[in-house]
């Protein structure tokens, strides 16, 4: 009597080839790749505002309004614009983007990384890095290290014909982030794609479990606890001269939120390097142990139909 092929997952079945091999690290930008917000060290200075000043009217005015404090500073931002005479499009943005400081070692932190787990995979792993960020696109596009990212999902203004910035239409804030993680992980990074029908767990391309989220603060916890809730990574950084920035990593930890937390250093060889590493050894051998048992599933199903 001839039994039964044995069967696997709808993903491994429906194909030889085994292809959930990449490792997503998503970053955070303000405060997580740089001190600073983008805003300050770009448009601010640009129109001759205190970011202190810009910073507390936000505040002041999301305390009266109750307002989304993301959709606030960008409305703020376009009357300072208006209000200066200035003509910032997104040519002008993307050109001041140019102004950005980073943390140490930031600039050769991604080849850095993915030498790493090509080396510590034999290859099989690739890695991908995005940034999701409530900062400006318009800026992001300009970065030194934008050439590193998969793909950078921010906050939008449309720009008139005039190429003047009237209003948002793109607003991302603490809780919208996470829907980009959703798009990663169901490889539907288009904008326009819906990530609303039902995928199955196995035929997503990137599962959660490959996934690794850092950030810098309480905005970044609807991330890190989507990652971690299905079975992701989170590590907070902190921007070593400032106490407030340590104590906030320290109630992410009690609240476990994240796995880790490290100063802002991205050098080789400093603790952040060390911990992220650590977890990329353990999503290298989920992906490892996935990729030998659809090996195993595929060879056991040719044995049992040829029997």
């Amino acid at each position: 009597m001839k039994r039964p092929a044995l069967s696997a997952p709808a993903s491994q079945s429906a194909s030889v080839t085994f292809n959930r091999n990449i490792l997503a690290i998503i970053y955070d930008f303000d405060g997580t790749l740089t001190p600073q917000p983008m805003q300050e060290y770009t448009v601010l200075p640009e129109l001759g505002i205190s970011p202190t000043k810009f910073w507390n009217e936000v505040n002041r005015e999301v305390r009266v309004t109750g307002g989304d404090a993301i959709l606030t500073y960008m409305r703020l931002l376009v009357e300072k614009i208006e209000a200066n005479k200035a003509h910032l499009s997104r040519e002008a943005l993307r050109k001041l983007a140019s102004s950005i400081q980073y943390y140490p070692g930031v600039a050769g932190w991604f080849e850095r990384i993915n030498a790493y787990v090509r080396r510590r995979s034999l290859g099989v792993v690739e890695t991908r890095h995005y940034i999701i960020s409530a900062g400006l696109s318009e800026i992001l596009e300009g970065i030194s290290i934008k050439h590193h990212f998969e793909r950078i999902y921010a906050s939008q203004y449309h720009f008139n014909h005039h190429e003047v910035a009237c209003f948002p239409t793109i607003v991302i804030n603490d809780t919208s982030k996470t829907q980009y993680l959703f798009r990663i992980n169901k490889g539907r990074e288009q904008a326009g794609e819906s990530i609303n029908e039902y995928m199955p767990e196995g035929e997503r391309p990137i599962p959660f479990s490959h996934m690794l989220y850092i950030g810098d603060g309480l905005t970044d916890v609807p991330c890190m606890t989507v990652t971690k809730k299905y079975g992701g990574f989170a590590v907070a950084v902190h921007n070593p001269a400032h106490a407030a920035s340590i104590e906030t990593c320290r109630e992410l930890v009690r609240a476990d939120r994240i796995d880790y937390f490290a100063a802002a250093d991205y050098r080789p060889g400093r603790g952040l390097e060390k911990r992220v590493s650590t977890l990329l050894d353990l999503i290298i051998a989920r992906i490892q142990f996935a990729r030998e048992r659809h090996a195993f599933l595929q060879d056991m199903n040719k044995i049992e139909k040829s029997r």
